[in-house]
């Protein structure tokens, strides 16, 4: 489930489409003076003779016009103050401009007609069309390849009636049937909706695409990229929040406010430190996200993959912390420094997801009654003297041969009214031959 944000929508999809767009009205320049050569080589030499003066008449208007539509985008694109205003109208004259050239070839073609063979001159009356339809497809946009295509169609299917309902289809220009122009109408109206529906495709896969890349550069300023990328193909950006499963943890240092009481400020500061960063990595490696650093307390989610290579990736963190601490804490014992103990509790759920932006700071975060009782589950641990605690909600993803090398222990009931009801462990590692797999860093997927 996905939920709304009150930032707003952002502009750049539709700037970046726009761009797209104009650098392809720009490359059709050159499409356009190729048309413009081939129907003045192909119109002199298809069958041996010229056209009537107003196929050359409309050839040039064509080559004019386009010159001086290129030109027009040209000092508008070097020109400061350029508006949307400007951009439409050139590319609408551009569109209306080939759909009247291509209509007019055509029914120049249906009402004159060929004189001495008929397939070249078809050939040459139609191909304008089919290109130009190409290229305004080619455009990116759906409304004037539409237009485009409505304006030829309509042309041709009209031509075609008048010069059926004519008496003994005098309209027909030489070597014209109605059965090829019939058949011609019907090619290019399937085209024509073959390309509107690519065009609308394109689009639509080029703004996915623009409005994933720019959420997943976004969330990169709060979270790895690996989870970023996750996020964002699934819309969780900064465009809205997300409802999803997540395995939470959390880790506290056992002792602290005695700990500051009885050393100097120093060496609380490089104690937080020291177990900040040991966390920091253990949870990156796994996969996971440090969410925020609350006085001696640090939250992180795993929340990237399924259910269960999350719980058995915050598990596997868990295990690599306590493993790290042992050595951190022996190379303390060494300097004669004083050691640390910490208590770490995981839990399972449905949790919201994403950027809570007010509009006046964006934070990264998760919420739901998972966190609140994860809370609950960490003092409980904490009071009991844990290294780590355990939800069933978490302990029932895990895999058979992972819940083999743990000890569960049931802790006792609680009376608080968060995790009255839920069943808590006291989790540990069973020593043997599986304890060299416990630094093994498995992060979700």
């Amino acid at each position: 489930m996905r939920l709304p944000s009150r930032r707003r929508p952002n502009a750049g999809d539709s700037t970046v489409l726009n761009r797209l767009q104009l650098a392809s009205g720009r490359r059709s320049l050159v499409l356009h003076l190729l048309i413009v050569l081939v129907l003045l080589a192909t119109a002199q030499g298809y069958d041996g003779s010229s056209h009537s003066i107003h196929h050359w008449v409309g050839l040039g208007v064509y080559a004019v016009v386009s010159l001086g539509l290129a030109l027009a985008d040209w000092r508008a694109a070097h020109r400061d103050g350029r508006t949307e205003r400007t951009n439409a109208w050139l590319t609408w004259s551009a569109t209306l401009l080939n759909a009247g050239v291509a209509l007019f070839l055509v029914v120049e073609h249906i009402l004159v007609g060929a004189v001495e063979t008929e397939e070249t001159a078809t050939a040459v009356s139609r191909l304008p069309a089919f290109l130009l339809l190409l290229q305004t497809g080619l455009s990116m946009r759906v409304w004037h390849t539409v237009v485009f295509s409505g304006l030829v169609s309509l042309a041709w299917g009209g031509t075609i009636l008048l010069a059926f309902l004519e008496p003994d289809h005098t309209l027909l220009g030489p070597y014209v049937t109605l059965e090829e122009e019939v058949t011609g109408l019907l090619t290019f109206a399937a085209a024509s909706l073959v390309v509107i529906d690519g065009v609308r495709r394109l689009r639509s896969a080029v703004s996915t695409a623009l409005r994933t890349e720019r959420e997943r550069a976004s969330l990169a300023r709060f979270v790895p990229s690996r989870v970023a990328g996750e996020l964002a193909e699934s819309g969780g950006g900064l465009a809205g929040v997300q409802s999803r499963h997540a395995c939470l943890f959390g880790l506290d240092l056992r002792g602290f406010s005695a700990f500051s009481r009885e050393h100097s400020q120093e060496e609380v500061v490089r104690a937080l430190l020291d177990v900040r960063a040991l966390t920091h990595v253990a949870v990156m490696e796994h996969g996971g996200i440090v969410d925020k650093y609350v006085g001696d307390g640090i939250l992180a989610q795993f929340i990237v993959g399924r259910p269960q290579a999350q719980a058995e990736a915050a598990l596997g963190c868990a295990r690599t912390i306590a493993t790290r601490l042992e050595r951190l804490n022996a190379e303390r014992r060494g300097e004669g420094r004083p050691l640390l103990r910490i208590t770490m509790a995981l839990h399972a759920g449905e949790v919201l997801v994403g950027v809570f932006d007010d509009g006046h700071r964006a934070e990264f975060t998760v919420l739901g009654t998972a966190m609140n009782r994860l809370a609950r589950i960490e003092a409980r641990a904490k009071a009991a003297n844990l290294t780590l605690a355990g939800s069933y909600d978490l302990v029932r993803l895990l895999s058979p041969a992972v819940r083999s090398r743990l000890h569960l222990a049931d802790m006792p009931p609680s009376d608080c009214a968060d995790t009255r009801d839920m069943r808590l462990f006291a989790v540990s590692w069973h020593e043997g031959a599986e304890a060299a797999r416990d630094e093994a860093v498995t992060p979700a997927a």
